[in-house]
């Protein structure tokens, strides 16, 4: 199985989340993970959205950049349906997650075969 990573691009097609992940409990290893990758998240990606003059020089003030960077996205209507799906009631609580779209060029899971590759779905 292929999937796509949620983007902002609406060509050819828009994202369609087809599974989304919570990731709440794991954001602050994941904004760490980010952090060790300089020149993608404080170079190549802000200077890509026109913002490079808003990133600190300093460690600390990058880390911190990059914390309000990411608590500054909101879960759209899509994500949070994707969420109930697969968490039911606890979706409504969730404040980050991570959304993927099934490539059409790979394996087809189904619904089991999801729940084996995302064991931590309720």
């Amino acid at each position: 199985m292929f999937a796509y990573a949620q983007d902002s691009f609406q060509r050819p097609n828009p994202f369609r989340p087809d599974v989304a992940v919570a990731i709440d409990s794991v954001l602050e290893r994941k904004l760490q993970a980010l952090d060790a990758h300089v020149s993608q998240v404080y170079e190549w990606l802000p200077w890509v959205e026109h913002e490079l003059d808003s990133v600190p020089k300093d460690p600390a003030g990058r880390l911190a950049w990059l914390r309000a960077q990411r608590s500054a996205q909101s879960i759209g209507v899509e994500v949070r349906a994707a969420l109930r799906k697969r968490y039911a009631a606890k979706a409504e609580a969730v404040r980050d997650a991570e959304a993927f779209e099934i490539c059409e060029y790979g394996a087809q899971p189904s619904e089991a075969e999801l729940r084996r590759l995302f064991p931590f779905f309720d």
